[in-house]
């Protein structure tokens, strides 16, 4: 399902809500313009989810007018884009009325806010205490995936430290995993691909440094890494080719015709087979994978 049919499925169970739904459809409007998440529309999908689970009827028929006018509140700041009040007023629905319908929805909402001002690290927390506190809840599964696009919105440049990158993966994957029949695990699990695809890249990046300092063993290490943990990321090919080049270095030359066997077999169009073809053959001969070299049962070639 794309964001705009989740946002539209959403916004059609706003309607039909009967207390504060005019309110927060227009702010769900709203969200629809706002940032996108790494090139997705992500936060209007978020917010959709958000404003769904926000005006749940059984919240919308509670008669504790005093808790449903402070809530309007923290929905009012949230359509105006105070973010930072919104957050306050939700946090003062949980702290006056801690064992009501609307904390505990007040929590949720808290994430959202604190993840519409990009203050990732409450978002997380705030769904983390969302998911402990109720874990069999309706709106879980949007915790969860709350949690996970706040850990994916702070991957760092792949020149930098990616411990991150790899919780935000851990995150992604762990929606995917718990929820798979929801709206939210194709786009978890796609993100997901692409924060592994820049884990791959990092490790790629350390293996180049090491194989032009000399450092082969070291270089190929990485390599192998990112043929054996991201074997289905866009760097696959190229770290084939670094492993004959590595070891072709050392003169391990099975290996090296292996690793060029396996990219040729799987990639046989890439240029770095080409150029792998041409660093180990010998006499016009194409390589030939060793069945006893790890890299050809990795790939069960």
């Amino acid at each position: 399902m794309s964001h705009s049919e989740i946002y539209a499925n959403q916004t059609r169970k706003l309607v039909r809500t009967a207390v504060l739904a005019v309110g927060c459809a227009m702010y769900l409007a709203g969200c629809s313009a706002m940032g996108s998440l790494l090139g997705g529309d992500d936060r209007s999908t978020v917010g959709a989810s958000a404003g769904g689970g926000a005006l749940s009827p059984d919240l919308a028929a509670s008669s504790d007018g005093a808790v449903a006018g402070l809530y309007n509140d923290g929905l009012a700041e949230l359509k105006a884009g105070n973010y930072k009040a919104a957050n306050k007023k939700f946090a003062e629905v949980e702290r006056q009325h801690p064992y009501s319908k609307w904390a505990t929805q007040a929590i949720l909402m808290q994430a959202f806010a604190s993840y519409q001002r990009n203050a990732y690290d409450d978002a997380v927390n705030a769904g983390k205490r969302f998911v402990t506190l109720h874990p069999g809840h309706k709106d879980t599964p949007y915790a969860y995936y709350l949690i996970a696009v706040s850990e994916y919105e702070q991957i760092a440049d792949v020149r930098r430290d990616q411990s991150r990158t790899l919780r935000a993966v851990e995150a992604l994957e762990e929606v995917a995993r718990r929820y798979p029949d929801s709206q939210y695990a194709a786009d978890a699990s796609a993100k997901a691909a692409q924060g592994r695809d820049q884990l791959a890249a990092k490790e790629m990046e350390v293996g180049r440094y090491y194989m032009k300092k000399g450092s082969y063993l070291a270089g190929i290490k990485r390599f192998q890494r990112v043929v054996t943990d991201y074997q289905t990321s866009t760097h696959t090919p190229e770290a084939l080719y670094r492993l004959a080049e590595g070891y072709m270095a050392l003169g391990v030359v099975s290996e090296a015709q292996t690793a060029a066997a396996v990219l040729g077999h799987n990639y046989p169009n890439s240029d770095w087979y080409k150029d792998a073809y041409a660093l180990v053959s010998s006499d016009g001969q194409a390589p030939v994978a060793s069945k006893s070299s790890w890299i050809f049962r990795v790939f069960g070639s």
